[in-house]
């Protein structure tokens, strides 16, 4: 029987040429999974549904309600961040379940039997998650100029929501791979996902502000990763828009629960098999 722990690498050489390894193991990987959307176009079509529903519907009757505090946000304004970070967790939560099927066809096996590193593997998955969820920022920011939201198009605004959206990806996307180690099966992962998903963004600022919450939600709400990467996309997507919390803590956070899950999730992977 082929030992998996000792089949491939653990350690990542801290030298330049080591790291150069690593970092191309991580594309490789990232790349096999993004093929896989080349071939399926008909899904960034019906991702599109779910945050054109929110913006259109939902916050075009909320925009009437003038009891929210959004500070010098319009309400639409206020909202379209939330709703980028909830279309990015919905993609991210059950990417769990991809690998599932990847062990139900083998393929599973022949990455943890090759040389690539398994902090890469998890890694280069997160990438390839959150390269998926950039394409809900196409979508919100085209229905931003459809309904009049005042985005923030300079460059680096730009540049800063694309950050947040993959580092919000690579949280929830390796939460969910975590779920996918412990529980083994679609329907569980689904479950799960489903069960985490509206608890994450109605304990969040998505699309009221903390401020409302009582008192132990506003707690629950510190916790909640969903929370840092709404008020960064909220300083960097808007107009006027700023951090209640400090865009610095906000990547500190996110980072910090990458890095955490990331390493949680490499110890994991081969449970996923048996």
């Amino acid at each position: 029987m082929t030992s998996y722990a000792a089949a491939a690498p653990r350690g990542v050489s801290l030298s330049p040429r080591g790291a150069a390894a690593f970092l191309g193991q991580v594309a490789t990987v990232a790349d096999a999974e993004i093929r896989k959307l080349r071939h399926d176009p008909l899904e960034l079509a019906m991702r599109a549904v779910q945050p054109t529903l929110w913006l259109v519907v939902f916050g075009q009757v909320m925009s009437r309600l003038r009891g929210v505090p959004t500070g010098n946000l319009r309400y639409l304004d206020f909202m379209a961040p939330g709703i980028l970070a909830q279309s990015v967790l919905f993609i991210a939560i059950f990417y769990g379940v991809a690998a599932i099927r990847e062990r139900d066809l083998g393929v599973l096996n022949k990455y943890m039997v090759s040389p690539i590193s398994r902090t890469a593997l998890v890694l280069g998955k997160a990438l390839s998650a959150g390269v998926r969820a950039l394409s809900q920022a196409v979508v919100v920011y085209g229905l931003a100029l459809l309904l009049g939201i005042h985005a923030a198009w300079a460059p680096w605004n730009v540049a800063g929501v694309l950050l947040l959206i993959l580092m919000g990806s690579g949280v929830f996307s390796t939460l969910s791979l975590a779920i996918a180690c412990l529980v083994k099966t679609h329907e569980r992962v689904m479950g799960m996902g489903q069960i985490m998903t509206m608890p994450l963004f109605f304990a969040s600022n998505a699309i009221y502000p903390v401020v409302l919450m009582p008192a132990w939600l506003r707690a629950i709400a510190a916790l909640n990763p969903l929370t840092y990467e709404v008020d960064g996309l909220r300083a960097l997507m808007v107009q006027g828009g700023t951090s209640t919390i400090g865009l610095g803590v906000d990547v500190a956070v996110l980072l910090a629960f990458v890095a955490a899950l990331v390493a949680i999730v490499t110890r994991l992977y081969p449970r996923i098999l048996v």
